[in-house]
């Protein structure tokens, strides 16, 4: 897919967040000089071909009482696949990605409790057959990433 100088005024807006309002999208696709159903439309289409993996909030878990912690897998090759699938069939996991290091699977535990890291870390370690090396967050770096379309 090609992205056209619309769409990347519409990716470059949205990093910046929705706006808390009746209709947010109808008040961005306002700002930006488009129809609504416009906006949702290429949204969909980006989506469909992957151009953006996800579109939503971020929550602070610790914020609203609940845990997040960065976890490792040493996976073989052969068996990443495998060990992909059932690590990403548990609701708690995010941002699971594959590296190039010996500790190639990385992934987020999200849960609504912190004793739940380690009963699902373990859970994962049960049923894979691998280590689950946890590495909690110490402190917190806002960055403010954005991405220019």
């Amino acid at each position: 897919m090609t992205l056209d100088a619309t769409d990347r005024l519409i990716l470059n807006r949205l990093q910046e967040g929705l706006p808390i309002a009746p209709d947010p999208f109808g008040t961005v696709a306002g700002e930006l000089g488009l129809d609504t159903t416009d906006l949702i439309a290429r949204l969909a289409r980006m989506k469909a071909a992957r151009v953006i993996t996800r579109f939503g909030p971020f929550f602070d878990a610790s914020a609203m009482g609940g845990a997040f912690c960065l976890c490792a897998m040493a996976v073989p090759a052969d068996e990443f696949e495998a060990v992909m699938t059932k690590v990403n069939a548990y609701s708690q996991v995010a941002h699971n990605y594959q590296r190039d290091h010996w500790l190639n699977m990385w992934f987020v535990l999200a849960t609504e409790t912190e004793d739940e890291i380690g009963s699902v870390a373990a859970s994962l370690a049960r049923e894979t057959g691998y280590d689950v090396l946890r590495f909690p967050k110490l402190r917190e770096f806002f960055i403010g990433f954005r991405v220019a379309a």
